[in-house]
């Protein structure tokens, strides 16, 4: 019996081990040549270069969706970066130039790298924005490859970067929609896939580094498609934990549900920090951005147009040829396309087919994919409104505000099943180019050719100008958010009507010199006991030097909404130091909810000032603190490898 009992331990004790080392046995299978040298790798770059073309077209595409909006957002950080601020957060000629915290709750990552061709490389807003497109474009095709040909190959990452360059709804994003940030949120799915699946399965500090940049990237790039895909990236992370914690078979040899949720634990642990240290390399900009998001009002974001209830997909549509350069309206009869594709519907449909019955372990992975294309998909169409209005679901489908903003979860799914249909055990080309992968290539390039245009257009609103934009939001009622105490939006404004009259006499067309409103009724300048004068102005600070001659507090009225990190402060003198803090209370009369601020009575100096708020220091100071946590994490493990490699002669 005590043999029995000992050789059931010797066995258990074996079976631990194993199941301890299962995440670095042969689940990996690492291409055999480096990617500079992967030919496919250039190939597959160069052939997305034809979805890229149409951005060196002459001119800008000012008509598509949301193609204005980018040059103006570019514009106005521009402003920003010239007065100093290159972390901006208000925006001061947004809502007729009353001002909006656009960029504390928009992701500015996009916008920042046109900002550096605006200003070092000398290029227009325009060309700025083209040129990110197609720099999303390759970046998108390249990071595919990635995480396809270190699972499966370098052929099937072939196909799948095609695909997912090439699908329809991608096409849309970046021709018809023109949205900047989604277009580049393609970039970073991927990699974040990749670098989550290696940390997995070849936990080191690179991939769990690798894994926080590519998560805090997306965030900085698009944080609407970071609550889409932070479920999908979660549980694929699960999932890959689940099958690469256990051994074959998962019940032979068995292992104790304790012990086998253990090293579940242990195999996903890497993924695991990957993730939140990506969160903390990003908290200074979603930290502010969820906690400040209330002091916005957030019922422009999803009433009118932007209603989920009049977006859904309808079935056809997924299979429509139809393409259009028109915006999403109500109903079946969209101006523009929803179509998922012929060419990679049939791919991942063929890739199933003939690779699923020579697959092991990766099958959990392909269900996966599989299952969470399906269920993206399903989020889109009318059947799945039920789903939309419930308390907590519906809050996180409803973030994307328009249904079909999930085919961006499909696509990706998509792409990675059409990879199958080259996947070494179908197709063995290794690394090279062979006939077959050439057919397919051709196949997934010509489906798409009626697509790859642009409409060129001229702008309706002039020259890019601070009265150009007065004109877009007028026309497009765009880019006019407003803050929690505004009661009526403005259509029109002061500052609106001096660019304009600017503009109209011939130019040029110059920033506002104050934002105090000299005639506002409510709290009148009489000039005989109440006088104000602006000393300075920027784009986030005023000082206004007043005189209050009667008794009691009399208030100076800017012509800026309130929002949190707005702060007056009272001066000893001109551009004087801090006497004391003035308070700022949102105007009680009228609609508007701009900033007045009491002053004492005498003479003195007023400053007007946009401050971070006790988030936005919390949320750099996290950031700063996770940087140097993973900068010190790879020193110590550099000194300690050093350490071994130094000492391993002598033993």
């Amino acid at each position: 019996m005590v043999a029995e009992t000992s050789g059931e331990q010797r066995r258990h004790d074996r079976t631990i081990r194993l199941a301890e080392r299962t995440f670095v046995i042969a689940v990996e299978r690492p291409p055999d040549e480096p990617l500079w040298r992967d030919g496919l790798f250039w190939l597959t770059l160069g052939c997305t270069l034809f979805a890229a073309a149409p951005f060196a077209l002459p001119g800008y595409f000012w008509g598509a969706n949301d193609a204005r909006h980018h040059v103006y957002f570019l514009f106005e950080f521009d402003r920003l970066v010239q007065a100093g601020v290159w972390w901006p957060r208000w925006s001061p000629d947004f809502a007729f130039g009353y001002g909006y915290p656009f960029f504390n709750i928009y992701a500015p990552l996009s916008h920042f790298l046109a900002e550096l061709l605006l200003h070092f490389g000398g290029f227009q807003h325009t060309d700025a924005i083209k040129a990110i497109f197609a720099l999303s474009v390759v970046g998108s095709g390249a990071a595919m490859f990635l995480f396809v040909r270190s699972w499966i190959g370098s052929a099937a990452a072939t196909v799948a970067a095609l695909v997912y360059v090439f699908a329809p709804y991608h096409l849309l994003n970046l021709y018809v929609r023109a949205n900047l940030a989604e277009s580049m949120a393609f970039v970073w799915l991927p990699l974040c896939l990749w670098t989550v699946r290696q940390a997995v399965l070849c936990p080191s500090w690179r991939w769990v580094i690798g894994l926080a940049l590519s998560y805090a990237g997306l965030m900085f790039t698009s944080n609407l498609v970071v609550v889409l895909f932070t479920g999908v990236l979660c549980l694929y992370g699960v999932v890959l934990a689940v099958v690469y914690g256990s051994p074959d078979g998962m019940s032979a040899p068995r292992i104790p549900l304790p012990v086998r949720v253990a090293l579940w634990v242990r195999v996903g642990l890497p993924a695991a920090i990957g993730v939140i240290a990506g969160l903390g390399l990003s908290a200074i900009f979603w930290l502010p951005a969820m906690l400040e998001q209330q002091y916005v009002r957030v019922d422009q974001w999803f009433a009118g147009r932007y209603d989920f209830r009049d977006n859904f997909v309808y079935v056809y549509q997924l299979f429509s040829p139809h393409w259009g350069f028109g915006v999403s309206q109500a109903g079946p009869n969209d101006a523009f396309g929803f179509q998922l594709g012929a060419a990679p519907l049939a791919l991942a449909v063929i890739g199933l087919l003939l690779a699923w019955p020579l697959l092991g372990r990766d099958r959990w992975e392909v269900r996966y994919f599989l299952l969470a294309g399906l269920a993206a998909t399903l989020v889109t169409l009318p059947l799945s409104r039920l789903l939309w209005e419930l308390p907590i679901i519906g809050v996180v489908l409803g973030y994307a505000q328009f249904p079909w903003r999930w085919f961006g979860i499909t696509v990706l799914c998509l792409s990675v099943l059409a990879g199958l249909v080259a996947h070494p055990l179908v197709v063995r080309s290794g690394a090279r180019l062979t006939l077959p992968l050439l057919g397919l290539m051709s196949v997934i390039l010509l489906s798409s050719y009626p697509y790859l245009r642009v409409e060129i257009r001229e702008p309706a609103e002039g020259p890019v100008s601070l009265a150009g934009l007065m004109r877009f939001q007028q026309s497009s009622d765009e880019m006019t958010g407003s803050t929690a105490w505004v009661r009526e939006i403005p259509t029109w404004s002061p500052m609106a009507d001096y660019y304009i009259s600017q503009d109209e006499a011939g130019g040029p067309v110059l920033p506002v010199s104050t934002l105090v409103d000299y005639g506002n009724p409510t709290w009148p300048l009489d000039y005989a006991t109440f006088a104000v004068s602006s000393v300075a102005y920027n784009v986030t600070q005023e000082e206004v030097f007043f005189v209050n001659l009667r008794e009691d507090e009399q208030r100076v009225v800017f012509n800026h909404f309130y929002y949190p990190g707005w702060r007056a402060w009272l001066l000893d003198g001109e551009h004087g130091a801090i006497v004391r803090e003035l308070p700022i209370i949102p105007e009680e009369r009228g609609t508007l909810g701009r900033m007045t601020v009491p002053v004492p009575g005498g003479e003195g100096y007023l400053l007007l000032r946009f401050e971070d708020t006790p988030p936005r220091t919390i949320g750099r100071a996290i950031s700063i603190i996770t940087l140097a946590a993973l900068l010190l994490w790879k020193v110590v493990i550099l000194l300690w490898r050093t350490r071994r490699t130094r000492a391993a002669p002598a033993a």
